[in-house]
């Protein structure tokens, strides 16, 4: 059967193979749109019953869309696709899980997307490509650049700022700011696993423990 559109999940690993059924949700019984993975390493063999193809494959499709979401949790490679997918002028896609909340007043980026039971609440500002995974939240007043990643169970709390490129592991807390005087995690920084964060984090620092200590730079 031919279709019109493409919906594709850059990346066919773990991430990928997680975004694609709400993806597949999303789209409900469109018959003019087929969802698929695109992979560096496609080998023509389907991945959990979908084509998986090779960006140059994907581009050599002949229809009259196409569009994309990115599934890498590094936040850097994810900077990199996107640019490679905006140079051949495809659309990127957000996908939001049906069980997502999301309140008033909130501004997201392109390429976003949110796993099962994650909840954005009011006057939230987010950037480009947000990862959002299961059983996040990010709370009122928080600004949160591009290319930014949230593993499982993270909760960020009020009045944070979390600048481009930081990862924030499974189960991390911070602890809420201040009107006016945010909490901030500087750009390209990682927060361990299970860290609790109560002091601001240093562009490219690496922080782990309860309460979170410096452990080394990017």
């Amino acid at each position: 059967m031919s279709v019109a559109r493409l919906h594709a999940v850059y990346g066919a690993s773990g991430a990928g193979r997680g975004i694609m059924p709400l993806l597949r949700a999303q789209n409900g019984n469109a018959a003019d749109i087929e969802c698929l993975y695109v992979d560096d390493a496609a080998d023509g063999t389907l991945v959990n019953s979908q084509r998986c193809l090779t960006l140059e494959q994907f581009l050599n499709e002949p229809v009259s869309e196409r569009k994309i979401v990115l599934a890498v949790a590094d936040g850097a490679i994810r900077r990199r696709l996107a640019e490679r997918c905006h140079a051949e002028r495809i659309g990127f896609l957000s996908v939001v899980a049906q069980q997502h909340v999301r309140m008033d007043a909130s501004i997201i980026g392109e390429g976003a997307v949110f796993s099962p039971f994650t909840t954005v609440a009011s006057n939230v500002q987010i950037g480009k490509h947000f990862h959002c995974n299961i059983n996040s939240y990010v709370e009122h007043d928080c600004v949160i650049g591009d290319f930014v990643t949230f593993a499982p169970s993270v909760c960020c709390n009020g009045n944070i700022q979390i600048r481009d490129g930081a990862y924030i592991g499974t189960g991390a807390v911070i602890r809420q700011g201040r009107h006016g005087a945010p909490l901030t995690i500087g750009e390209n920084a990682v927060v361990g696993m299970g860290a609790v964060v109560l002091g601001d984090v240093a562009p490219g620092e690496i922080v782990v423990g309860n309460p979170a200590r410096v452990m080394r730079r990017v």
